[in-house]
């Protein structure tokens, strides 16, 4: 795996770590996790020519709910990316981290070519999808936390623009323990070859 930087624009200490050459994948673990948790699933699609970036939570200030901790980590995606001069990317994250993406695409909708899904949690929960944007939604068949009834619900939502592959018996931790799988998914579905 490649070497955790820290990127501390205004006082902020951003962790992110970048692998590969060629389209930008933006990749954003699932809350209480840490930068390292999709380490293998990024060396993996880095291999199939993407340029994966992987970027850590920082802690929120006191008192940030939900919807304030996914706006300041958007912020800070799209930071990072000016940073390493990527203009736009697939932006994707597992659960929590999917929803940061999802914020993205709806705050920097511009930068954003579609949004990955590793698990999606409840719509009560999670920010509406950005208008005309793909998603992809990847998941387990298993997982009790994002259940797949919540990808099936949001591609019933928009037919046209979201498109779900499911990893058979993949828990919550799918892109942990179901690397290959997650990885083929991801690849097959942006095919940028």
């Amino acid at each position: 795996m490649t070497e955790t930087q820290i990127f501390e624009p205004d006082g902020r200490a951003i962790p992110f770590a970048v692998e590969g050459g060629g389209p930008a994948l933006v990749l954003l673990p699932a809350r209480d996790s840490d930068i390292d948790t999709l380490g293998s699933l990024a060396h993996s699609v880095s291999q199939e020519d993407f340029r994966v970036v992987r970027i850590g939570p920082r802690p929120s200030a006191p008192g940030t709910d939900a919807v304030g901790a996914a706006r300041d980590l958007a912020q800070d995606v799209i930071d990072v990316m000016d940073h390493l001069g990527i203009d736009y990317a697939w932006v994707g994250g597992h659960a929590f981290g999917g929803s940061v993406a999802r914020r993205v695409s709806l705050d920097h909708h511009a930068r954003v070519n579609g949004v990955l899904l590793l698990g999606v949690e409840p719509a009560d929960v999670a920010p509406p999808l950005a208008e005309g944007l793909p998603v992809l939604v990847v998941q387990g068949t298993e997982d009790d936390v994002t259940p797949p009834a919540n990808g099936e619900a949001l591609q019933a939502s928009a037919p046209g623009l979201v498109s779900v592959v499911r990893i058979e018996g993949g828990g919550h931790a799918f892109p942990v323990t179901h690397v290959g799988a997650t990885s083929w998914a991801i690849e097959d579905y942006l095919d940028w070859d």
